[in-house]
């Protein structure tokens, strides 16, 4: 591919929601020239005041932009993005290229991989790994899977969104790995949510508890910030309950797919189940809340023991 440029690039991106929005500013920020298309056109037309143009229809888009981005919901959305008669396929340039960065099934991947294929483009499954300060920050980790040369010529833009990225092999690779992470992201939630409520049933002070296992080798980055947000009881969607049971859903799916029995999983996507069942718009580590309420521990963080001295010594 020819060397990517701020000045000879054109960037379109789909899908201009809480991820997208952010990632779309840095790229701005960045210099690109981007061309922005959303379902809802009053999210694409709110970066009009850092440069963006916004496109009136995904043909639009495509057919003005070297590289296309999108950010999008779910598999049903991605494939009717790129391949309803209006879509993506029907209208993309030979010789551009496409960055997929939404959160799907692995086999959702290869099938888009091979319909660029055909129309002459170069494709890459990129999800990102991180919540929304994380993008707006740049700090995201994207997984790659697909054209490798494509993986090289994107570095650029990589750069202005991610603190990391990694190729990770064929088509469907990279979506693989993120299904990977976030059974991790996940399945570690809920270990943290029993733990929490197990000591404060053993008379541990709630803030204590949550503040000391924030400096234990156990707690992995991707769940430490959810500690002082849960000390503050605030559950605030920086990554959505719906979100993470989608992904619980792909990751089981893909699994019974490739007959891998996960039944830790399975147990976690029925918790994060049981708190979203309660409609609120909550971060996924709203199921401390949940097994707190399950313990039979009041509101306050009271619990049935009076709670010892502990040292403030770490």
């Amino acid at each position: 591919m020819n060397a990517l440029t701020k000045e000879n690039t054109r960037l379109g991106f789909i899908g201009i929601g809480n991820m997208g929005s952010r990632m779309a500013r840095r790229l701005l920020d960045h210099g690109y020239q981007l061309i922005a298309y959303n379902r809802s056109p009053e999210a694409a037309e709110a970066l009009v005041k850092y440069g963006a143009t916004v496109a009136g229809s995904i043909a639009e888009l495509a057919s003005k932009s070297d590289f296309i981005l999108s950010s999008l919901t779910n598999d049903d959305v991605v494939k009717s993005v790129y391949t309803d008669p209006q879509g993506v396929f029907a209208y993309v340039r030979r010789g551009s290229a496409i960055i997929e960065m939404s959160t799907v099934l692995p086999a959702t991947s290869r099938e888009l991989y091979d319909l660029s294929r055909e129309v002459g483009v170069k494709c890459l499954d990129s999800p990102v790994s991180g919540s929304t300060p994380a993008a707006e920050e740049g700090k995201l980790t994207l997984f790659c899977g697909g054209d490798e040369e494509l993986f090289e010529a994107a570095q650029p833009i990589f750069s202005a969104i991610s603190s990391q990225n990694f190729y990770l092999g064929g088509s469907g690779s990279g979506t693989a790995m993120k299904l990977v992470a976030n059974t991790l992201l996940g399945v570690g939630m809920q270990a943290i949510a029993e733990s929490v409520a197990l000591g404060q049933k053993e008379g541990l002070d709630r803030h204590r508890l949550l503040e000391v296992l924030s400096h234990t080798a156990v707690i992995a980055p991707a769940h430490l910030g959810k500690l002082s947000r849960a000390d503050a009881r605030d559950y605030s969607a920086q990554f959505a309950m719906r979100l993470m049971n989608k992904d619980f859903g792909l990751v089981l799916e893909t699994a019974a797919a490739a007959k891998v029995p996960m039944p830790a999983t399975a147990a976690a996507f029925q918790m994060n189940v049981a708190q979203f069942s309660e409609g609120k718009e909550e971060d996924f580590s709203a199921v401390i809340k949940l097994m707190e309420r399950l313990a039979r521990l009041e509101t306050g963080g009271a619990t049935n023991r009076a709670s010892p001295n502990i040292s403030s010594r770490r």
